[in-house]
Order: C-alpha cells, then sequence, then structure tokens
C-alpha cells in the first residue's frame, strides 16, 4: 500500500511540474496566438534575424549551437539567416529544408498544445529522424521528449493550420 502512494505522489508531482511548464510557456509574453493580428510569421526571428542568429548548419555539423555572423548570412522565407562560416551557408542556400528548423523555429511544444508561436533557446534543440526541432528552454525540451512521435504529429497539424490561416 505504501509503495502506491509513493508512486501516486511521486506521478501527482510530475504532472503538476508539466502543467506547470505548460501554464509557464503559454503566459510569457513571447507567446503569438494565431488570432493575434500580424501573427503570421513563418520564422522565428529576433531583430530581423532568424533563431537568435544561430547558425542552423551548425547542429548537424558541429552537434551543438553556434553563433552565426553577419558576414556569413542570406535570406530565405524573407529573413536573414546567420552562418559561423561560408561553408555552413553555401550548405543551407543549396539544401534549406535541410538545415532550417521545423515551424520556423518556433517552439515545438508549444505547438503541439495549440497554434501558438513561442520564442526559442538555441540551446533547447533536437535532431529526429534528419530536422532540427527548436523549444523555449531546455526544461520544455525535455517535455517534449516524453512523447516526441505524438508532440510531432500534433505540432504538425497544428502548425498546418497556423499556414493556412
Amino acid at each position: 500500500m505504501r509503495k502506491i502512494m509513493v508512486k501516486n505522489a511521486a506521478m501527482m508531482g510530475m504532472l503538476a511540474v508539466m502543467a506547470l511548464t505548460v501554464g509557464i510557456v503559454l503566459s510569457t509574453p513571447d507567446v503569438v496566438s494565431a488570432a493575434q493580428p500580424g501573427a503570421h510569421q513563418p520564422v522565428f526571428t529576433e531583430n530581423g534575424v532568424a533563431i537568435r542568429g544561430t547558425d542552423p548548419v551548425a547542429y548537424f555539423t558541429e552537434a551543438l549551437p553556434v553563433e552565426g555572423k553577419p558576414e556569413f548570412q542570406t535570406d530565405y522565407q524573407g529573413v536573414v539567416w546567420h552562418f559561423a562560416n561560408a561553408e555552413n551557408r553555401d550548405a543551407f542556400i543549396a539544401d534549406p529544408e535541410k538545415y532550417s528548423p521545423a515551424y520556423g523555429g518556433y517552439c515545438a511544444y508549444a505547438l503541439s498544445l495549440g497554434t501558438y508561436k513561442v520564442a526559442t533557446d538555441p540551446d533547447a534543440w533536437s535532431i529526429i529522424e534528419g530536422r532540427l526541432y527548436l523549444n523555449k528552454t531546455p526544461v520544455v525540451k525535455t517535455i517534449w521528449e516524453t512523447d516526441i512521435p505524438g508532440n510531432i504529429e500534433k505540432s504538425e497539424s497544428n502548425w498546418t493550420s497556423l499556414l493556412s490561416n
């Protein structure tokens, strides 16, 4: 009986942490609902630069986020992308779909919860089946990873709804 109570308490604690995280994700000022005017921005940008200036190719070649440099940039999907070097920029230009993050670099977990575009942290990333996914924070990434296939399925559906608006 005591084991059941301990397991239930642990599960309730985990559920409370998850609920709190969902609340934090959706209550922060960098959440853009699809219903808001001007909300259709297909790529997450900060100061006009995609994914906070992080080199998207470096996630694949270096297995870590690397700050891009303005001297190695290109335009794609109407925004500026920075790269650590000319080789990464050229690889991106040759195949931007391969290297650009899912959902325009918005938080994959937030999209699994609904049609929310939430800013991301370059340190909260995963490559799943050759696709780069970003999340709001490393903690949110951990929650997203508890059901990657299910969260991707929901995110894909919600992203399709956002793009069709």
